[in-house]
Protein backbone atom coordinates (compact mmCIF):
# COMPACT_ATOMS: atom_id res chain seq x y z
CA UNK A 1 0.00 0.00 0.00
CA UNK A 2 0.92 3.71 -0.65
CA UNK A 3 0.02 6.88 1.20
CA UNK A 4 1.48 10.05 1.98
CA UNK A 5 1.50 9.85 5.43
CA UNK A 6 1.69 6.36 7.80
CA UNK A 7 1.11 7.16 11.37
CA UNK A 8 1.89 3.86 13.56
CA UNK A 9 0.18 4.60 16.89
CA UNK A 10 -3.17 5.96 17.67
CA UNK A 11 -3.11 8.22 21.10
CA UNK A 12 -3.39 11.48 21.45
CA UNK A 13 -0.25 12.61 20.00
CA UNK A 14 -0.81 10.59 16.99
CA UNK A 15 -4.62 11.52 15.72
CA UNK A 16 -3.29 15.14 16.23
CA UNK A 17 -0.89 14.65 13.60
CA UNK A 18 -3.06 13.07 11.40
CA UNK A 19 -5.59 15.58 11.59
CA UNK A 20 -2.92 18.19 11.32
CA UNK A 21 -1.50 16.13 8.03
CA UNK A 22 -4.75 15.58 6.29
CA UNK A 23 -6.42 19.17 6.88
CA UNK A 24 -3.03 19.80 4.76
CA UNK A 25 -4.09 18.00 1.84
CA UNK A 26 -2.06 14.85 2.58
CA UNK A 27 -3.53 11.43 2.50
CA UNK A 28 -3.25 9.11 5.99
CA UNK A 29 -3.03 5.73 7.14
CA UNK A 30 -3.19 5.47 11.31
CA UNK A 31 -2.16 2.08 11.92
CA UNK A 32 -3.08 0.61 15.80
CA UNK A 33 -1.58 -3.28 16.76
CA UNK A 34 -4.90 -3.05 19.08
CA UNK A 35 -7.65 -0.89 19.57
CA UNK A 36 -7.78 3.15 18.95
CA UNK A 37 -6.65 5.18 21.64
CA UNK A 38 -3.55 3.57 22.72
CA UNK A 39 -2.87 4.50 26.66
CA UNK A 40 -4.39 8.44 26.25
CA UNK A 41 -7.91 7.38 27.83
CA UNK A 42 -6.46 6.12 31.01
CA UNK A 43 -4.92 9.83 31.70
CA UNK A 44 -6.96 11.22 34.63
CA UNK A 45 -5.11 13.84 35.84
CA UNK A 46 -5.82 16.62 33.21
CA UNK A 47 -3.51 19.03 30.62
CA UNK A 48 -1.74 21.71 32.01
CA UNK A 49 -1.90 25.31 30.23
CA UNK A 50 -1.63 28.97 31.01
CA UNK A 51 -5.18 30.63 30.64
CA UNK A 52 -5.73 32.20 34.12
CA UNK A 53 -5.52 35.75 34.03
CA UNK A 54 -3.31 35.62 37.08
CA UNK A 55 -0.61 33.38 34.88
CA UNK A 56 1.37 32.91 31.72
CA UNK A 57 3.57 30.96 29.27
CA UNK A 58 6.65 31.89 30.97
CA UNK A 59 5.33 30.77 34.58
CA UNK A 60 4.53 27.81 32.84
CA UNK A 61 7.63 27.89 31.53
CA UNK A 62 9.63 28.12 34.51
CA UNK A 63 7.82 25.15 36.19
CA UNK A 64 8.63 22.96 33.58
CA UNK A 65 11.98 24.34 33.69
CA UNK A 66 12.63 23.31 37.31
CA UNK A 67 10.80 20.02 36.87
CA UNK A 68 13.19 18.87 34.18
CA UNK A 69 16.49 19.52 36.81
CA UNK A 70 18.41 21.25 34.38
CA UNK A 71 17.90 18.97 31.24
CA UNK A 72 14.80 20.25 30.33
CA UNK A 73 15.29 22.67 26.25
CA UNK A 74 14.37 25.90 26.88
CA UNK A 75 13.24 26.90 23.66
CA UNK A 76 11.14 23.97 23.45
CA UNK A 77 9.49 24.43 26.63
CA UNK A 78 9.02 27.73 25.46
CA UNK A 79 7.07 26.38 22.45
CA UNK A 80 4.75 24.06 24.46
CA UNK A 81 3.55 26.77 26.78
CA UNK A 82 3.46 29.35 24.00
CA UNK A 83 1.33 27.34 21.73
CA UNK A 84 -0.39 25.35 24.37
CA UNK A 85 -3.39 27.21 24.79
CA UNK A 86 -4.38 27.65 21.16
CA UNK A 87 -4.22 23.83 20.79
CA UNK A 88 -7.15 23.33 23.68
CA UNK A 89 -8.99 26.17 22.03
CA UNK A 90 -8.35 24.08 18.96
CA UNK A 91 -9.32 20.92 20.80
CA UNK A 92 -12.53 22.91 22.23
CA UNK A 93 -13.32 23.86 18.71
CA UNK A 94 -13.85 20.12 17.66
CA UNK A 95 -16.38 19.58 20.95
CA UNK A 96 -13.82 18.60 23.67
CA UNK A 97 -15.89 19.07 27.09
CA UNK A 98 -13.57 20.57 30.04
CA UNK A 99 -14.82 20.73 33.56
CA UNK A 100 -16.34 24.65 34.24
CA UNK A 101 -16.58 26.12 37.53
CA UNK A 102 -19.63 27.90 39.15
CA UNK A 103 -19.32 31.11 36.69
CA UNK A 104 -19.31 28.78 33.51
CA UNK A 105 -15.46 29.55 33.29
CA UNK A 106 -13.10 27.05 32.33
CA UNK A 107 -12.05 25.12 36.05
CA UNK A 108 -8.71 25.09 36.84
CA UNK A 109 -7.23 22.66 39.04
CA UNK A 110 -3.96 22.52 41.50
CA UNK A 111 -1.00 20.00 40.98
CA UNK A 112 2.34 19.07 42.39
CA UNK A 113 5.54 21.60 41.23
CA UNK A 114 2.97 23.97 38.96
CA UNK A 115 3.09 27.68 40.95
CA UNK A 116 -0.75 28.36 39.20
CA UNK A 117 -4.10 26.80 39.25
CA UNK A 118 -3.67 25.50 35.80
CA UNK A 119 -4.93 22.02 35.28
CA UNK A 120 -7.63 21.58 33.01
CA UNK A 121 -9.83 18.49 33.46
CA UNK A 122 -12.53 16.31 31.99
CA UNK A 123 -15.60 15.03 34.18
CA UNK A 124 -13.25 15.27 37.19
CA UNK A 125 -10.74 12.32 36.08
CA UNK A 126 -11.35 11.23 32.85
CA UNK A 127 -9.27 13.49 30.97
CA UNK A 128 -8.15 11.59 28.21
CA UNK A 129 -10.94 9.74 27.39
CA UNK A 130 -12.85 12.94 26.81
CA UNK A 131 -9.82 13.91 24.71
CA UNK A 132 -9.72 10.74 22.73
CA UNK A 133 -13.75 11.14 22.47
CA UNK A 134 -13.76 14.33 20.80
CA UNK A 135 -10.19 13.45 18.67
CA UNK A 136 -11.39 9.93 17.33
CA UNK A 137 -14.67 11.57 16.19
CA UNK A 138 -12.60 14.21 14.23
CA UNK A 139 -10.31 11.38 12.76
CA UNK A 140 -13.51 9.00 11.65
CA UNK A 141 -15.04 12.28 10.18
CA UNK A 142 -12.21 13.23 7.56
CA UNK A 143 -12.27 11.78 4.24
CA UNK A 144 -8.67 11.97 3.88
CA UNK A 145 -7.53 9.55 7.32
CA UNK A 146 -8.12 5.42 7.31
CA UNK A 147 -7.23 3.98 10.37
CA UNK A 148 -6.40 0.66 10.47
CA UNK A 149 -6.59 -1.67 13.64
CA UNK A 150 -4.92 -4.82 15.02
CA UNK A 151 -1.89 -4.45 12.64
CA UNK A 152 1.89 -5.29 14.08
CA UNK A 153 4.32 -3.31 12.54
CA UNK A 154 7.67 -5.02 13.05
CA UNK A 155 10.18 -2.58 11.45
CA UNK A 156 10.71 0.59 9.24
CA UNK A 157 11.65 0.52 5.28
CA UNK A 158 14.67 2.07 5.27
CA UNK A 159 16.86 2.91 2.58
CA UNK A 160 20.11 4.56 2.29
CA UNK A 161 19.52 5.75 5.29
CA UNK A 162 15.68 7.03 4.35
CA UNK A 163 12.90 5.76 5.82
CA UNK A 164 10.12 4.64 3.33
CA UNK A 165 7.61 3.57 5.52
CA UNK A 166 6.79 0.59 7.53
CA UNK A 167 6.55 -3.32 7.43
CA UNK A 168 4.01 -5.52 9.31
CA UNK A 169 4.22 -9.43 8.94
CA UNK A 170 2.77 -9.98 4.86
CA UNK A 171 2.49 -6.35 4.04
CA UNK A 172 4.19 -2.97 3.89
CA UNK A 173 2.91 0.45 3.84
CA UNK A 174 5.14 3.17 1.78
CA UNK A 175 5.26 6.68 2.46
CA UNK A 176 6.73 9.65 2.18
CA UNK A 177 6.47 10.97 5.82
CA UNK A 178 6.53 8.31 8.44
CA UNK A 179 5.33 8.97 12.00
CA UNK A 180 5.87 7.28 15.17
CA UNK A 181 3.32 7.93 17.84
CA UNK A 182 3.35 4.70 20.28
CA UNK A 183 3.98 5.53 23.56
CA UNK A 184 6.39 4.66 25.92
CA UNK A 185 7.55 1.65 28.22
CA UNK A 186 5.76 1.21 31.46
CA UNK A 187 5.40 -2.61 30.49
CA UNK A 188 8.79 -3.07 31.35
CA UNK A 189 8.06 -3.01 34.49
CA UNK A 190 6.25 -5.32 37.13
CA UNK A 191 4.11 -2.25 38.57
CA UNK A 192 2.55 0.10 36.09
CA UNK A 193 -0.10 2.36 35.03
CA UNK A 194 0.29 1.66 31.34
CA UNK A 195 -1.95 0.19 28.82
CA UNK A 196 -0.62 -3.37 27.44
CA UNK A 197 0.35 -2.05 24.47
CA UNK A 198 2.98 0.42 26.04
CA UNK A 199 6.17 -2.13 24.83
CA UNK A 200 8.23 0.36 23.62
CA UNK A 201 7.79 -0.87 19.91
CA UNK A 202 8.39 2.54 17.90
CA UNK A 203 11.59 2.94 19.80
CA UNK A 204 13.05 -0.36 19.37
CA UNK A 205 12.46 -0.16 16.04
CA UNK A 206 13.77 3.35 15.13
CA UNK A 207 17.19 1.83 17.10
CA UNK A 208 16.96 -0.86 14.99
CA UNK A 209 17.19 1.18 11.90
CA UNK A 210 19.82 3.45 13.40
CA UNK A 211 17.89 6.80 14.97
CA UNK A 212 19.32 8.35 17.43
CA UNK A 213 17.92 7.86 21.04
CA UNK A 214 18.40 10.00 24.06
CA UNK A 215 17.36 10.28 27.81
CA UNK A 216 16.73 7.01 28.35
CA UNK A 217 17.79 6.78 31.90
CA UNK A 218 14.72 8.59 32.76
CA UNK A 219 11.58 7.14 33.76
CA UNK A 220 8.89 8.20 35.93
CA UNK A 221 7.00 6.22 38.11
CA UNK A 222 3.68 7.70 39.29
CA UNK A 223 3.11 7.71 43.22
CA UNK A 224 0.45 6.22 43.66
CA UNK A 225 -1.12 3.23 41.72
CA UNK A 226 -3.64 1.87 44.09
CA UNK A 227 -2.05 -1.59 45.54
CA UNK A 228 -5.18 -3.76 45.31
CA UNK A 229 -4.01 -6.23 41.75
CA UNK A 230 -4.62 -6.04 38.48
CA UNK A 231 -2.14 -5.38 35.93
CA UNK A 232 -2.13 -2.48 34.92
CA UNK A 233 -2.57 -0.65 37.90
CA UNK A 234 -5.54 1.59 38.72
CA UNK A 235 -3.72 5.18 39.35
CA UNK A 236 -5.07 7.47 41.61
CA UNK A 237 -4.50 11.05 40.30
CA UNK A 238 -2.21 13.80 41.90
CA UNK A 239 -4.84 15.64 41.92
CA UNK A 240 -6.67 13.66 45.08
CA UNK A 241 -3.25 15.02 46.90
CA UNK A 242 -3.41 18.62 45.49
CA UNK A 243 -7.35 18.76 46.68
CA UNK A 244 -5.76 17.46 50.25
CA UNK A 245 -5.25 14.18 50.25
CA UNK A 246 -1.73 12.72 52.16
CA UNK A 247 0.25 9.63 52.54
CA UNK A 248 0.70 7.89 55.92
CA UNK A 249 2.67 4.67 56.49
CA UNK A 250 0.94 1.81 58.34
CA UNK A 251 1.37 3.22 61.63
CA UNK A 252 -0.06 6.15 60.48
CA UNK A 253 2.84 8.78 60.38
CA UNK A 254 2.69 11.26 57.65
CA UNK A 255 6.30 10.65 56.30
CA UNK A 256 6.64 13.25 53.68
CA UNK A 257 6.78 15.93 55.83
CA UNK A 258 10.34 14.87 57.20
CA UNK A 259 11.36 14.80 53.31
CA UNK A 260 10.46 17.80 51.67
CA UNK A 261 8.95 21.20 52.18
CA UNK A 262 6.13 20.50 49.58
CA UNK A 263 5.09 16.45 51.57
CA UNK A 264 2.79 15.16 49.50
CA UNK A 265 2.90 17.90 46.61
CA UNK A 266 6.70 17.37 46.10
CA UNK A 267 7.90 16.26 42.69
CA UNK A 268 6.90 12.93 41.58
CA UNK A 269 10.40 11.40 42.01
CA UNK A 270 10.43 12.58 45.55
CA UNK A 271 7.40 11.11 46.52
CA UNK A 272 8.21 8.06 44.83
CA UNK A 273 11.35 7.38 46.37
CA UNK A 274 9.63 8.03 49.82
CA UNK A 275 7.01 5.59 49.21
CA UNK A 276 9.63 3.32 47.64
CA UNK A 277 11.49 3.85 51.54
CA UNK A 278 8.52 2.93 53.65
CA UNK A 279 7.67 -0.23 51.41
CA UNK A 280 11.47 -1.08 51.75
CA UNK A 281 11.05 -1.48 55.38
CA UNK A 282 8.18 -3.92 55.67
CA UNK A 283 5.65 -0.49 55.96
CA UNK A 284 2.04 -0.61 53.57
CA UNK A 285 1.91 2.99 52.63
CA UNK A 286 -1.61 4.49 52.03
CA UNK A 287 -3.53 7.44 50.60
CA UNK A 288 -5.52 9.25 53.15
CA UNK A 289 -8.62 10.73 51.97
CA UNK A 290 -11.08 10.79 53.73
CA UNK A 291 -11.24 14.20 54.48
CA UNK A 292 -12.78 14.94 51.43
CA UNK A 293 -16.24 12.69 52.40
CA UNK A 294 -18.49 12.28 49.37
CA UNK A 295 -17.02 15.29 47.63
CA UNK A 296 -14.29 12.27 46.41
CA UNK A 297 -17.14 10.56 44.58
CA UNK A 298 -18.37 13.77 42.85
CA UNK A 299 -14.55 15.01 41.86
CA UNK A 300 -13.03 12.16 41.28
CA UNK A 301 -15.27 9.44 39.87
CA UNK A 302 -13.24 7.42 37.65
CA UNK A 303 -10.86 6.47 40.74
CA UNK A 304 -13.89 6.04 43.16
CA UNK A 305 -15.36 3.56 40.31
CA UNK A 306 -12.03 2.08 40.35
CA UNK A 307 -11.83 1.56 44.24
CA UNK A 308 -15.12 0.14 44.63
CA UNK A 309 -13.88 -2.85 42.12
CA UNK A 310 -11.65 -3.58 44.80
CA UNK A 311 -13.94 -3.05 47.46
CA UNK A 312 -12.55 0.38 48.80
CA UNK A 313 -14.39 3.46 49.73
CA UNK A 314 -12.21 6.52 49.78
CA UNK A 315 -14.49 8.69 52.14
CA UNK A 316 -13.77 5.60 55.06
CA UNK A 317 -11.09 3.56 53.76
CA UNK A 318 -7.18 4.19 53.60
CA UNK A 319 -6.33 3.50 50.26
CA UNK A 320 -3.35 1.06 49.77
CA UNK A 321 -0.83 2.72 46.99
CA UNK A 322 2.26 1.93 45.64
CA UNK A 323 4.78 3.57 43.17
CA UNK A 324 4.17 2.09 39.58
CA UNK A 325 5.83 2.84 36.32
CA UNK A 326 3.97 6.08 34.74
CA UNK A 327 6.27 8.06 31.81
CA UNK A 328 9.14 8.20 29.79
CA UNK A 329 10.93 10.80 29.41
CA UNK A 330 13.18 9.44 26.90
CA UNK A 331 13.39 7.78 23.49
CA UNK A 332 13.74 9.05 19.96
CA UNK A 333 15.43 12.30 19.43
CA UNK A 334 13.45 14.58 18.00
CA UNK A 335 14.33 18.68 17.05
CA UNK A 336 11.09 20.75 18.00
CA UNK A 337 9.32 19.58 14.79
CA UNK A 338 9.43 16.11 15.59
CA UNK A 339 12.15 15.27 12.64
CA UNK A 340 14.02 12.60 13.75
CA UNK A 341 18.08 11.85 12.90
CA UNK A 342 16.79 9.76 10.23
CA UNK A 343 15.43 12.35 6.68
CA UNK A 344 11.51 10.42 6.43
CA UNK A 345 11.17 9.64 10.30
CA UNK A 346 9.25 11.72 12.41
CA UNK A 347 8.40 10.96 16.03
CA UNK A 348 5.55 12.85 18.46
CA UNK A 349 4.19 11.68 21.89
CA UNK A 350 5.70 9.51 24.72
CA UNK A 351 8.10 7.70 22.34
CA UNK A 352 9.88 10.74 21.36
CA UNK A 353 12.33 13.02 23.19
CA UNK A 354 12.62 16.79 22.61
CA UNK A 355 14.14 17.47 25.55
CA UNK A 356 11.10 18.98 26.52
CA UNK A 357 10.64 17.21 30.11
CA UNK A 358 14.04 17.13 30.87
CA UNK A 359 14.98 14.64 33.58
CA UNK A 360 11.31 14.91 34.95
CA UNK A 361 8.21 15.66 33.44
CA UNK A 362 6.53 18.77 34.83
CA UNK A 363 2.68 17.17 35.94
CA UNK A 364 -0.26 16.81 33.15
CA UNK A 365 2.20 18.55 30.08
CA UNK A 366 1.84 14.75 28.38
CA UNK A 367 -1.22 15.53 27.01
CA UNK A 368 -0.63 19.23 25.94
CA UNK A 369 2.92 17.74 24.35
CA UNK A 370 0.32 15.43 22.39
CA UNK A 371 -1.54 17.99 21.41
CA UNK A 372 1.38 20.77 20.66
CA UNK A 373 4.20 19.14 18.95
CA UNK A 374 1.50 16.27 17.70
CA UNK A 375 -0.40 19.47 15.49
CA UNK A 376 3.95 20.03 14.67
CA UNK A 377 4.36 17.40 13.03
CA UNK A 378 1.21 16.99 10.88
CA UNK A 379 2.03 20.61 9.80
CA UNK A 380 6.15 19.64 8.94
CA UNK A 381 5.38 16.20 7.48
CA UNK A 382 3.78 18.00 4.34
CA UNK A 383 7.07 18.57 3.36
CA UNK A 384 8.57 15.06 2.52
CA UNK A 385 9.59 14.15 -0.61
CA UNK A 386 7.53 11.25 -2.26
CA UNK A 387 9.51 8.07 -2.50
CA UNK A 388 9.30 4.97 -4.40
CA UNK A 389 8.88 1.75 -4.16
CA UNK A 390 10.77 -1.12 -2.52
CA UNK A 391 11.60 -4.54 -1.68
CA UNK A 392 9.98 -5.60 1.49
CA UNK A 393 11.22 -7.78 4.18
CA UNK A 394 9.13 -11.46 4.98
CA UNK A 395 8.71 -10.88 8.58
CA UNK A 396 6.37 -13.28 11.16
CA UNK A 397 5.06 -12.27 14.64
CA UNK A 398 6.50 -14.69 17.37
CA UNK A 399 4.10 -16.00 19.98
CA UNK A 400 3.55 -14.45 23.44
CA UNK A 401 5.74 -15.42 26.50
CA UNK A 402 4.30 -14.63 29.35
CA UNK A 403 6.94 -16.58 31.87
CA UNK A 404 9.61 -14.66 29.61
CA UNK A 405 8.02 -11.10 29.58
CA UNK A 406 7.24 -11.90 33.81
CA UNK A 407 11.16 -12.27 33.91
CA UNK A 408 12.12 -9.23 32.16
CA UNK A 409 9.35 -7.18 34.00
CA UNK A 410 10.96 -8.43 37.71
CA UNK A 411 14.53 -7.67 36.59
CA UNK A 412 13.60 -3.87 35.78
CA UNK A 413 11.54 -3.58 38.73
CA UNK A 414 14.16 -4.35 41.03
CA UNK A 415 17.32 -3.09 39.24
CA UNK A 416 16.47 -0.77 37.09
CA UNK A 417 13.65 1.34 38.90
CA UNK A 418 13.19 3.81 41.34
CA UNK A 419 16.28 3.35 43.13
CA UNK A 420 19.45 2.05 40.96
CA UNK A 421 23.23 1.19 41.35
CA UNK A 422 25.95 0.22 39.59
CA UNK A 423 26.35 -3.76 40.26
CA UNK A 424 22.50 -3.99 39.91
CA UNK A 425 22.57 -2.36 36.72
CA UNK A 426 25.86 -4.54 35.28
CA UNK A 427 23.27 -7.34 36.51
CA UNK A 428 20.28 -6.83 34.78
CA UNK A 429 21.86 -5.61 31.49
CA UNK A 430 24.01 -8.73 31.91
CA UNK A 431 20.69 -10.92 32.31
CA UNK A 432 18.50 -9.19 29.92
CA UNK A 433 21.14 -9.86 26.84
CA UNK A 434 21.08 -13.34 28.25
CA UNK A 435 17.13 -13.79 27.77
CA UNK A 436 16.28 -16.77 25.01
CA UNK A 437 14.47 -14.47 23.07
CA UNK A 438 11.33 -16.71 20.26
CA UNK A 439 12.02 -16.18 16.29
CA UNK A 440 10.22 -13.45 14.79
CA UNK A 441 8.77 -9.96 15.96
CA UNK A 442 7.12 -9.60 18.96
CA UNK A 443 6.10 -7.38 21.92
CA UNK A 444 9.10 -9.39 24.19
CA UNK A 445 11.71 -8.89 21.69
CA UNK A 446 11.09 -4.92 21.39
CA UNK A 447 10.88 -4.75 25.34
CA UNK A 448 14.21 -6.49 25.76
CA UNK A 449 16.19 -4.31 23.45
CA UNK A 450 14.64 -0.63 25.30
CA UNK A 451 15.31 -2.27 28.54
CA UNK A 452 18.89 -3.37 27.67
CA UNK A 453 19.11 0.56 26.52
CA UNK A 454 18.05 2.35 29.42
CA UNK A 455 19.64 -0.11 31.96
CA UNK A 456 23.04 1.12 29.91
CA UNK A 457 21.64 4.30 29.94
CA UNK A 458 21.14 4.36 33.59
CA UNK A 459 25.30 2.91 34.07
CA UNK A 460 26.43 5.71 31.70
CA UNK A 461 24.91 8.56 33.66
CA UNK A 462 27.03 8.88 36.68
CA UNK A 463 25.15 10.76 39.27
CA UNK A 464 21.27 11.23 40.44
CA UNK A 465 18.81 13.54 38.54
CA UNK A 466 15.21 14.15 38.45
CA UNK A 467 13.78 10.45 38.02
CA UNK A 468 16.68 8.54 37.59
CA UNK A 469 18.27 8.01 41.20
CA UNK A 470 21.36 5.94 41.75
CA UNK A 471 21.94 5.43 45.38
CA UNK A 472 26.29 4.61 45.10
CA UNK A 473 25.51 8.36 43.32
CA UNK A 474 22.80 10.29 45.12
CA UNK A 475 23.89 13.32 44.59
CA UNK A 476 23.20 15.76 41.37
CA UNK A 477 26.46 16.89 39.70
CA UNK A 478 27.06 20.44 37.86
CA UNK A 479 29.62 18.59 35.72
CA UNK A 480 26.73 16.54 34.25
CA UNK A 481 24.05 19.43 34.44
CA UNK A 482 24.81 20.27 30.15
CA UNK A 483 25.62 16.20 29.45
CA UNK A 484 22.92 13.73 27.52
CA UNK A 485 23.14 10.18 27.14
CA UNK A 486 22.92 9.47 23.89
CA UNK A 487 22.19 6.06 21.97
CA UNK A 488 23.14 5.55 18.43
CA UNK A 489 23.92 2.93 16.38
CA UNK A 490 23.70 0.43 19.35
CA UNK A 491 26.50 2.32 20.81
CA UNK A 492 25.50 4.23 24.17
CA UNK A 493 27.54 7.82 24.97
CA UNK A 494 27.74 10.19 27.00
CA UNK A 495 27.58 13.94 24.84
CA UNK A 496 28.05 17.61 26.12
CA UNK A 497 24.37 19.58 25.03
CA UNK A 498 24.71 20.33 21.37
CA UNK A 499 23.15 23.05 20.20
CA UNK A 500 19.08 24.29 20.67
CA UNK A 501 16.57 22.89 19.20
CA UNK A 502 14.95 25.43 16.59
CA UNK A 503 11.43 26.45 17.47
Amino acid sequence: MRTDVVIVGSGLAGLTAALHAATNGLHVTVVTKSMLGGSTPMAQGGVAVALASEDDPALHARDTLVAGAGLSREEVVGVLTREGPSRILELIGRGAHFDLDDQGNLALGQEAAHSRRRILHASGDATGAELMRASLEAVRRHPRIHLREGVFVCELLVNDGQVMGVAAPGEALVASATVLATGGVGRLYRYTTNARESTGDGIAMAARAGARLQDMEFVQFHPTALDAGGDPLSLITEAVRGEGGWLVNGAGQRFMLELHPDAELAPRDVVARGIWAELSRGQRVYLDARKLGHRFARRFPTVARLCAEHGLKPETDLLPVVPAAHYFMGGIAVDARGRSSLPGLWACGEACSSGLHGANRLASNSLLEALVFGARVGDDVAQAPPVRPLAVPALRRAEADPALEARLRELMWRHVGLVRQEAGLALAQRELEELALPPGSSEVCNMREVACLIAASARARCESRGAHYRSDLPDSEESWSHRRVVVEQGRVEVREEAARCAS
